[in-house]
């Protein structure tokens, strides 16, 4: 299956698409990734080089792809963080473009907009565009537990109180919502939460001490990646937990800052069953 990724792209790290592409791939989708900006680092070092894309040029891109008659063989759109409104307006054409198409791709979004211990860390009005104007077209999307509670319009303490949260979100639009970093009772465990029409589904796995750059885009590439293969959200849920849980481990073992997502391929292409699934409702 083919994937239109549209994020931005750092030479050195893995967030936006330079987290997202290798493991679609490995997945065994193509994906076409559409840069956002052309850093050479995340910005989490507080230092960066490299242009950001304007939306014009954003739409440039992704209007020569429709001319070589590509869209109506895209099965998904992906898209992370969006800085800007007018870029978030020209991905959310590019999704109706892509849907018109072909009626059966769907449109997965990583609402990026802040974090627990955070709070927000995109520019004023972000937020609300997000919650406004892009979910409301998303089929599926992947926040964490702070987005959702924004998303939601509520604080979420317990499981049952983050499910009411998902009901709210999935009533302006989104059919399938994966929640990411979900802390309830136990302070050493966290959570990863994924409804759909036909369940709610959870997995549980140890909090480790690390919080790297780029987790949350790999999430949503394999997430979406496994829901295309396997049209289960319960199997996407799982598989994701274990391949994240891997590369995290892995990461902190390391030492390393930046995602070991290459030395991780293994457990992306056939993730362990180390977390099990458990049915919410």
């Amino acid at each position: 299956m083919q994937i239109l990724s549209i994020q931005s792209h750092v030479a050195f790290g893995y967030v936006g698409n330079s987290a997202a592409v290798f493991p679609i791939q490995r997945l065994g989708h193509e994906v076409w990734p559409v840069l956002t900006v052309n850093f050479s680092n995340h910005t989490g070092y507080g230092e960066w080089r490299g242009p950001v894309q304007s939306a014009s040029d954003v739409a440039d891109v992704l209007a020569g792809i429709e001319e070589r008659g590509a869209l109506p063989t895209v099965s998904a759109v992906l898209s992370g963080y969006q800085g800007d409104p007018a870029v978030g307006s020209v991905i959310l054409d590019a999704v109706s473009r892509v849907k018109s198409a072909n009626p059966r791709a769907i449109y997965c979004c990583d609402p990026v907009m802040g974090d627990v211990g955070r709070g927000f860390f995109v520019r004023e009005g972000i937020p609300e565009f997000m919650r406004d104007e892009v979910v409301p077209v998303a089929d599926v999307i992947t926040p964490n537990h702070f987005e959702l509670d924004f998303l939601a319009g509520r604080e979420t303490h317990t499981l049952e109180e983050v499910l009411d949260a998902v009901d709210v979100v999935r009533g302006m639009g989104p059919r399938n919502v994966l929640v990411t970093s979900v802390v309830t009772g136990n302070q050493h465990e966290l959570a990863l939460v994924a409804v759909d029409e036909d369940g709610a589904w959870a997995v549980t796995t140890p909090l480790l001490p690390i919080t790297p750059n780029g987790g949350g885009d790999v999430t949503a590439a394999v997430y979406l990646s496994h829901l295309l293969s396997t049209d289960s959200t319960p199997d996407a849920l799982g598989k994701t937990a274990n391949t994240l849980f891997a590369i995290l481990d892995r990461t902190l073992r390391s030492g390393r800052r930046e995602l070991e997502l290459i030395a991780s391929q293994d457990d992306i292409a056939t993730p362990s069953t180390r977390f099990e699934v458990r049915r919410l409702r």
